[in-house]
């Protein structure tokens, strides 16, 4: 098992089919989204192949380490970025192209008009050991 991260973009990734931004949907629309992210989880809890899985509001701010002593520097929220997570999830698979599977029917989540929004996502596998550097 392969454990790889399904990213969802507020902004960032190229445009889904469905654009049309959550904050403009009906509270039915949100509902019907949000039960079928649940009702994804919960087969995949099932399968075994649900890690985690967490949304993220559009707030937040980059933090940097400014030295020995001295406060944090923030600056946000993401001022100068054009990407934006949304949110994640962490399956655990026994390929990529289970992993690329999975995101697919994520990404066949509904949105406004009940449609699939068919958005990006973005799918990432953990590192599992440390590169080995070669000349």
């Amino acid at each position: 098992m392969a454990k790889h991260l399904l990213l969802k973009h507020y902004r960032g990734a190229p445009t889904a089919v469905n654009d049309v931004p959550m904050d403009r949907w009906t509270p039915e629309e949100v509902t019907a989204h949000l039960q079928y992210m649940e009702e994804f989880a919960d087969r995949l809890r099932a399968s075994g192949e649900y890690v985690d899985g967490q949304a993220l509001s559009p707030g937040g701010a980059w933090v940097r380490y400014d030295g020995e002593g001295r406060p944090p520097v923030t600056d946000g929220p993401f001022a100068e970025t054009k990407d934006l997570v949304a949110g994640w999830m962490v399956v655990d698979v026994d390929s990529w192209d289970r992993a690329v599977e999975l995101a697919g029917e994520l990404s066949a989540a509904p949105g406004a008009g009940g449609r699939p929004i068919h958005e990006w996502l973005e799918v990432r596998p953990f590192l599992t050991a440390a590169p080995t550097v070669t000349e």
